[in-house]
């Protein structure tokens, strides 16, 4: 699946029976997060359908460009989704952009920290991410 925003911005998602790999290229920014997002969930709600479930989205960072607030905002979002689906979040191949918004914001503990039962109970189990 490769979905496309502008010229500047893809996402494309392998996955394989349990761990989806999403490759983010470009600039993640106020034009390209509602694709990127939109993406994930596609991606989540598909498995959940024809199964098997997933354990783990790995967003893979290795070709992104930039990203912007509305970016971070995306990861977070993703998070949540993630979480509502008791599905693991990793943040894989940071480059230097990355990992400075998120230092800056000191976000990156709770995009990548275990996940705790939420209200419904529906994510119960404690998780790793990657810091």
């Amino acid at each position: 699946m490769t979905t496309s925003s502008s010229p500047y911005f893809t996402t494309t998602a392998d996955a394989d029976s349990t761990v989806a790999v999403v490759r983010v290229a470009g600039d993640l920014d106020y034009e390209s997060c509602h694709a990127f997002v939109r993406a994930t969930e596609l991606l989540l709600a598909e498995r959940r359908e024809t199964g098997p479930p997933l354990s783990a989205l790995r967003l893979d960072f290795a070709e992104l460009g930039g990203i912007d607030s509305m970016g971070l905002s995306a990861l977070l979002m993703v998070r949540r989704r993630t979480d509502a689906a008791g599905v693991s979040l990793y943040l894989d191949e940071r480059p230097i952009c990355l990992e400075r918004l998120l230092e800056i914001t000191d976000t990156l503990d709770h995009l990548t920290a275990p996940c705790v039962a939420d209200d419904a109970g529906e994510a119960d189990e404690q998780r790793p991410g990657t810091g």
